[in-house]
């Protein structure tokens, strides 16, 4: 695979020239492929109480507690039931690792310069700013995620927490 090249844009805004491309429904979106760590098929994920509702739970990954998040949930869509056919994308984001549950993986996108679009302006109430572009992905738009400001700060937060062993005085009895 060749090095990933980084480019600006003319919108102004800097982006990564290849990206992992999934499916939510008929939607397209695509991350930053040097942020993917590997791709599984979807696997039992252990709930955890009190997390927000697109927190699917963790899964064992090797022996590390990765948190799954839930993508459909986290905008908004509706509810699937996830079978065998669904995706875990494992992601780096900063030094935590993440699962993003995704309905299929597509292809990696190719982009140069001049393909990458902004994202519209939807008006104050619509948030795209976790959109980092929009690019043709053959007859369709693909959604181009920036990963470190879809996953909000409390996001990490809960990831670090369902990822960290607890600690000896948590774990003493009453």
């Amino acid at each position: 695979m060749e090095a990933m090249a980084t480019d600006k844009s003319p919108a102004g805004f800097t982006a990564a020239s290849q990206y992992l491309s999934f499916a939510l429904g008929a939607e397209q979106y695509g991350i930053e492929l040097l942020k993917v760590q590997e791709i599984k098929g979807y696997s039992s994920v252990t709930p955890i109480p009190n997390t927000p509702a697109y927190i699917k739970g963790v899964m064992n990954l090797r022996g590390a507690v990765v948190p799954i998040v839930d993508l459909r949930k986290r905008f908004g869509m509706e509810a699937i039931e996830y079978t065998q056919f669904n995706v875990i994308i494992v992601i780096n984001v900063g030094s935590r690792i993440m699962g993003l549950l995704v309905d299929a993986v597509s292809d990696v996108l190719n982009v140069g310069p001049g393909e990458l679009r902004p994202a519209p302006d939807f008006g104050a109430r619509t948030d795209t700013r976790f959109i980092s572009g929009m690019v043709s992905a053959g007859e369709k738009i693909a959604v181009l995620l920036d990963l470190d400001t879809l996953l909000s700060e409390a996001d990490l937060a809960v990831a670090d927490e369902l990822a960290s062993p607890p600690s000896e005085e948590a774990a003493k009895p009453s």
